[in-house]
């Protein structure tokens, strides 16, 4: 778990921010690596800092430890990104982002906004009751990301920040379908309540839940949603062209493929996990010209 440590201190004397970051990133083996190599060095270099910020608060909840252990992890972040807003930080990876938060302007309250999101998965469990409630949780943990990758990349605001919040939806949607059950190993339930019920699920437990058919039909509504908001993100990017955006381009062709093959699975079988493999990605990344 990340916190204000003898384990960031020592790790900032032996590591170059730049290298650390570049390192969390190149080990998450994520295909975002791949839409990065076509930026800019300096605006590479930002979203590196980025992505690790991210994958790194992201741990604080994923890891295993008492709730109240992870709320301290999540509080000495904010403490962290107030020091790097008054160009003070003590971290590897706040280090790595003093420079794009002055070169970029990038905004405080949108890495703010992820570690509220994160919190969310911090606690003994997770239930969303409403799908403004889910959505609202998609805007801080993946929206606000797209905001701080919106300034990076340079794109501007309108409508780059609507491509944010669409495209935010869509990717985010897209993950919890993906990992219905495992999240549900972590008590963790994102399909809106509201939306369970609607098709007559009444169970307690999850694993209710998920055998009760109408918890497939509402897996299909939410992807239906995912899709909705795709298409919408499409629109935008035709008032920018694909090319000034063409990490997000290859990150949305990913998530997009990903949910056609959870729909190709259907919504009754939830056990099968459906990840792409390296070869898929590559293949997605070639279709589009984006390598």
């Amino acid at each position: 778990m990340e916190t204000d440590s003898a384990t960031h201190v020592a790790a900032r004397d032996a590591v170059e921010p730049w290298t650390h970051v570049h390192r969390v990133v190149a080990r998450s083996g994520t295909s975002f690596l791949w839409g990065m190599r076509v930026l800019p060095a300096e605006r590479r270099r930002a979203m590196y800092a980025i992505y690790a910020f991210c994958r790194e608060v992201d741990d604080v909840a994923d890891e295993p430890g008492e709730t109240a252990e992870k709320k301290r992890g999540l509080a000495a972040w904010r403490e962290e990104i107030a020091r790097l807003y008054v160009g003070e930080p003590r971290w590897l990876t706040t280090r790595a982002l003093l420079q794009p938060v002055r070169r970029f302007e990038l905004p405080r309250e949108e890495f703010l906004a992820v570690i509220d999101g994160v919190e969310t998965d911090a606690a003994p469990a997770v239930r969303m009751q409403t799908l403004d409630d889910l959505l609202g949780y998609c805007r801080k943990v993946a929206g606000a990301v797209g905001v701080l990758s919106i300034h990076a990349f340079g794109v501007p605001k309108d409508p780059g920040y609507r491509i944010a919040e669409t495209l935010g939806n869509a990717v985010q949607l897209t993950n919890i379908l993906r990992d219905v059950k495992e999240d549900a190993a972590n008590e963790r339930l994102y399909v809106p309540l509201e939306m369970v019920k609607r098709h007559g699920v009444a169970e307690d437990t999850l694993g209710a839940v998920f055998l009760h058919p109408g918890f497939a039909a509402a897996c299909a509504e939410l992807a239906d949603l995912a899709r909705d908001h795709y298409d919408r993100t499409d629109r935008l990017l035709a008032q920018l062209g694909w090319r000034q955006m063409r990490p997000i381009v290859l990150m949305m062709a990913v998530y997009r493929e990903t949910l056609r093959r959870l729909d190709e699975r259907g919504w009754t079988r939830i056990d099968r996990p459906v990840r792409l493999t390296r070869a898929r990605k590559l293949w997605v990344a070639l279709r589009y010209g984006l390598l």
